[in-house]
């Protein structure tokens, strides 16, 4: 009998029968019928009786006056061998008083399925390892983390979180929650507070008492909500938004940053009902790491407005980093007659495919919804493709020429590729004008 760690491979084969037959006839065919053929080296008997072949496992089934069945034999035998040993059994004409046919099914590697396991255990053993003893770096990364966590304060019978900084700063940032005041602890930013949601504590109006304030809220509706609530307890002076969909808690360092020069002011923040109507950014000073970098200015100059016309009305269009995306993709585009559909990925729009116009509604419609965030069109667009992208959750359309009386859902974009080239250009213009 062979031991089952010196298996090398199973030899599997399928036996059919035109009449009864049972286990034994069917290694007794084995044995008998393959005496001989290979040479005494390869004698079945002899190799089983050395331990190179083992035991002969038969199973078989009888229907309707027919068997069919299976045949195992593991062996020791180097591969070549073992081929010879599975080619040999297709020559069994017989078994019992019934004519057969047998059929090498496979012959598998034991030690390929041993290795398998080996590999997924050796990760899932690694994994459990690297949990157990975390890397210098890691721990690093905890001690800091913990560090930032310990540095949040908190304030008043209401306990609210706050950065280490909130009592000596001239300027506080209000944000959602404990777990924003913390990302912005860890990025530096340590005058922030956090109101609890969209319950805000009365026991926030005397800390931000003669105080600039600015609100630093998620890019979700739930922003929005908790603006509205603010607006009746603490005097706000500017207001800036994470990216739309994003949460605070989750920026990193830059997008913070970013985010906070962005800032806008108060009352600007509730006359912008409609996302074309974005006021010019304001100079923001907010408290940072280290003595040095107190008060420090962070200003956009460069972001000046361009007119644009929608509804017959004049509005203005704020420079952003994606429209040289957009542009550049809008001149890959003309002439083709297509439509470019485009997918966020961080700040960066990556295409997704390009589509005739023509097939444009019948792609939007079996789109899912939140796949793609933007559009590139060639030429004009009309009232029914704005549609059909609003309808999915595009936040961006970008065309040559917008229907001349447009309709839009709120919280949408519908640009004319040479206005945001003349943004764009504005924005890199030394005198943060446009250039002559």
């Amino acid at each position: 009998k062979i031991g089952i760690e010196a298996t090398k491979y199973v030899i599997k084969a399928k036996l059919i029968a035109t009449g009864i037959v049972e286990k034994p006839d069917v290694i007794g065919a084995v044995f008998g019928q393959t005496e001989g053929l290979l040479g005494e080296e390869l004698d079945l008997r002899e190799l089983q009786k050395s331990g190179r072949i083992g035991r002969i496992e038969v199973t078989v089934e009888t229907k309707e006056g027919k068997s069919e069945g299976l045949i195992d034999i593991p062996t020791s035998l180097n591969k070549e061998d073992t081929a010879l040993i599975a080619a040999s059994l297709e020559t069994i004409e017989r078994i019992g008083p019934c004519n057969a046919k047998i059929e090498i099914i496979s012959v598998d590697d034991v030690r390929s399925t041993k290795r398998d396991y080996v590999i997924g255990r050796a990760k899932a053993l690694l994994g459990e390892l690297n949990k157990i003893t975390p890397e210098s770096q890691e721990m690093t990364e905890m001690v800091k983390e913990q560090s930032r966590i310990g540095e949040v304060v908190e304030i008043g019978p209401d306990k609210i979180p706050a950065g280490p900084d909130i009592e000596k700063a001239e300027e506080v940032i209000l944000v959602e929650g404990r777990a924003d005041v913390i990302n912005l602890v860890k990025h530096g930013i340590k005058n922030a507070i956090g109101v609890g949601g969209t319950s805000v504590p009365l026991a926030l109006k005397p800390l931000c008492a003669n105080k600039k304030v600015t609100v630093f809220l998620d890019g979700d509706r739930g922003g929005d909500l908790i603006l509205k609530k603010l607006l009746h307890v603490v005097d706000i002076d500017f207001v800036a938004r994470a990216p739309l969909g994003r949460e605070v808690e989750e920026l990193a360092g830059k997008e913070i940053i970013k985010a906070l020069r962005l800032k806008v002011s108060k009352e600007d923040a509730i006359r912008s009902s409609e996302p074309e109507n974005q006021p010019q950014p304001i100079e923001s000073s907010f408290h940072r790491r280290g003595g040095r970098d107190r008060g420090r200015s962070f200003s956009r100059n460069s972001y000046h407005d361009a007119p644009m016309r929608e509804d017959g009305r004049t509005t203005t269009l704020q420079y952003r980093e994606e429209f040289e995306q957009f542009t550049k993709i809008a001149d890959g585009l003309m002439g083709s007659g297509q439509i470019a559909i485009l997918k966020q990925d961080g700040a960066d729009y990556k295409e997704i495919g390009r589509v005739p116009k023509s097939d444009a509604a019948d792609v939007l419609k079996n789109l899912p919804e939140g796949k793609a965030r933007a559009l590139v069109v060639d030429g004009d667009a009309d009232q029914g493709l704005i549609n059909d992208a609003a309808a999915k959750g595009i936040t961006y359309v970008v065309v040559g020429r917008k229907p001349r009386y447009l309709r839009r859902k709120q919280g949408m974009y519908v640009l004319e590729a040479h206005y945001l080239k003349q943004v764009i250009q504005e924005n890199k213009s030394p005198s943060g004008g446009t250039e002559k």
